[in-house]
């Protein structure tokens, strides 16, 4: 059987032509085998350049499958370049792996919504371990539309990937399919068979005070928890936190949903973060950036570079198959934004996993499983790990 093989470069400068050129070099003498996916991130330096960037690796290194976009800040190996020029090259020799690969497109109708752009290759019934790799536009492609299609069609399939970054504006960040690159849609690919991988998904929070149950709500409005008027459940919980716990929430804090509801024991891992954004003290309810359910079960949360190392540290620690390559999104405002270190996010990785091969952007979304399900994220690094 062959095997699978895994090379990664980086560019740091604008005087990009030639350095491109050494860099294709040495990854054609790294993988001796048709290289039969190319992932490209690069940042806003770059956006005016895609077109010819690509044409250049098309012409030389000649990937079966490439996928990329734009990134506001760039992960390369065990580094994050934030705000610096970088290019990034990430290439995956997979020859018992079938990939499809795709743009695809939202197209409006009477009934809500389609996904235009499925390839007739990718078939009706997809493999047990498949995955999709994705890379979207921000503003013109519904990525959790997408999530909850595919929920329907293909429940279980993980998604990983995030929203181009760089740009404020509708039509500025780019996405990269082949060897086009456009400014809205999104940029996919299926992996099917001959090769392993491991997801995970770090929110950067941690549970404060009790769980409860949902007892009234409506939309995205929580009136009613364990019995008692949400807010005030919400004021109980902070007068009996400690002080810096108190002072964490001041900067603000997030609601944790259970995904699954059929577990006995709840751990890091099995939320999914939403954020409160506000209450309302003449329903005393709390206002919660997504909708909600009576019978849901749910935990507040907190955030802090403390709480995010600590669970990040945690989920790569629980990855027991040793691991050949990696993708990393994480979102724009991790980094330094978030840590007091440079690279926490990929050197964490590389703490964990090893010097391997990864590439990534800083996301504007980041798309990952959590409880067996995929939803769009905020605040998150979402992995992918690909195993030995």
């Amino acid at each position: 059987m062959a095997q699978n093989a895994f090379a990664s470069a980086v560019i740091t400068t604008t005087d990009w032509r030639a350095s491109l050129e050494t860099s294709c070099q040495n990854l054609n003498s790294h993988l001796s085998n048709q290289i039969d996916l190319l992932v490209l991130f690069v940042s806003a330096h770059f956006q005016a350049h895609l077109e010819e960037i690509t044409e250049c690796l098309q012409t030389q290194l000649s990937p079966r499958h490439l996928i990329g976009g734009t990134g506001e800040s760039i992960v390369a190996d065990a580094t994050e370049i934030e705000t610096s020029p970088a290019i990034s090259l990430w290439c995956a020799s997979l020859p018992e792996t079938q990939i499809d690969s795709m743009r695809l497109t939202f197209e409006r109708t009477p009934d809500g919504g389609t996904f235009i752009g499925w390839p007739d290759s990718l078939g009706s019934e997809w493999e047990e371990n498949s995955v999709m790799l994705l890379v979207g536009e921000p503003f013109s492609f519904p990525a959790d539309g997408l999530l909850s299609r595919l929920e329907e069609d293909r429940p279980g399939v993980p998604v990983v990937g995030g929203l181009a970054s760089g740009f404020q504006m509708p039509g500025e960040n780019r996405i990269i399919i082949g060897s086009e690159v456009y400014n809205n849609g999104a940029a996919a690919v299926v992996l099917q068979g001959g090769v392993k991988t491991k997801t995970v998904v770090s929110q950067g929070c941690r549970p404060i005070g009790d769980r409860f149950v949902i007892t009234a709500a409506e939309q995205n409005m929580i009136t009613g928890l364990g019995g008692k008027p949400a807010l005030v459940v919400l004021k109980n919980l902070y007068e009996e936190l400690p002080t810096n716990e108190q002072r964490a929430m001041q900067n603000g804090f997030h609601i944790g949903r259970v995904v699954s509801e059929y577990q006995e024991e709840y751990q890091i891992g099995d939320f999914l973060i939403r954020n409160v954004v506000g209450v309302d003290p003449e329903q005393k309810a709390v206002v919660v950036a997504d909708y909600l359910r009576v019978g849901q079960t749910v935990q507040f949360h907190i955030r802090d570079h403390e709480s995010a190392s600590l669970e990040l540290n945690q989920l790569l620690s629980q990855l027991e198959t040793p691991c050949a390559a990696a993708l990393l999104f994480t979102c724009n405002g991790r980094g330094t934004r978030m840590f007091e270190v440079e690279s926490h996010d990929a050197a964490t990785l590389s703490k964990h996993l090893g010097s391997i091969p990864v590439t990534g952007i800083f996301a504007q979304g980041e798309l990952g499983p959590v409880g067996g399900k995929n939803f769009l994220h905020g605040f998150t690094a979402s992995i992918i790990a690909f195993e030995s």
